[in-house]
């Protein structure tokens, strides 16, 4: 009878660390992500599982080219995925079909090779506070983002995009773009 509760005892208390070793991960380090629409093609695909690093971003500022996860400036319980394009203090200009950025009198235009369709020759310019970031859909013609409702405040960034777990056929791994970039001064 005594090895009988020892056991029990034994599997219960593999149950608890498991389960508070889950609720650390999921709370602190990553969570899975359902991509819902379809501003992330050609990237994602409605339905696409993703695996977010919610750790990250507590050791190091976001990088422009990273796919994030945020909470909705303006419904912070909703949740959008975007790349980052502009970063903090810099101007984005959107014209002839191409992002520039302007920072510091540079002039950079990004080469985008996840973009599958240009973008509509649409002019804009928005210029980036301390702490907010410029994201933009890679359906750039079919995309709901900071053209439309401004930058994202770093508070409300969850987390970097690393890996696709579903469907099973296209999981991978994703890194940061290196951008190759016409530079030119101002």
């Amino acid at each position: 009878m005594k090895k009988f509760f020892g056991a029990i005892l034994e599997m219960l208390e593999t149950i608890v660390i498991a389960v508070v070793a889950v609720v650390i991960v999921r709370s602190y380090v990553a969570q899975p992500f359902l991509v819902s629409g379809e501003s992330m093609l050609p990237t994602f695909k409605n339905g696409d599982y993703l695996l977010v690093d919610e750790l990250t971003y507590h050791f190091r500022s976001p990088q422009r080219g990273e796919v994030i996860v945020f909470r909705y400036p303006k419904n912070p319980s909703s949740y959008f995925i975007k790349r980052i394009i502009g970063l903090p203090e810099e101007t984005v200009i959107l014209k002839g079909g191409r992002v520039q950025i302007l920072d510091n009198n540079q002039k950079l235009v990004l080469n985008e090779p996840y973009i599958n369709q240009p973008m509509t020759d649409q002019e804009f310019r928005e210029t980036l506070g301390p702490n907010e970031y410029f994201v933009m859909g890679d359906n750039r013609n079919y995309s709901y983002d900071s053209r439309s409702w401004g930058p994202v405040p770093q508070n409300d960034i969850v987390g970097l995009v690393r890996v696709r777990l579903w469907p099973l056929d296209s999981a991978m791994a994703f890194s940061t773009p290196h951008y190759s970039t016409g530079t030119q001064t101002q």
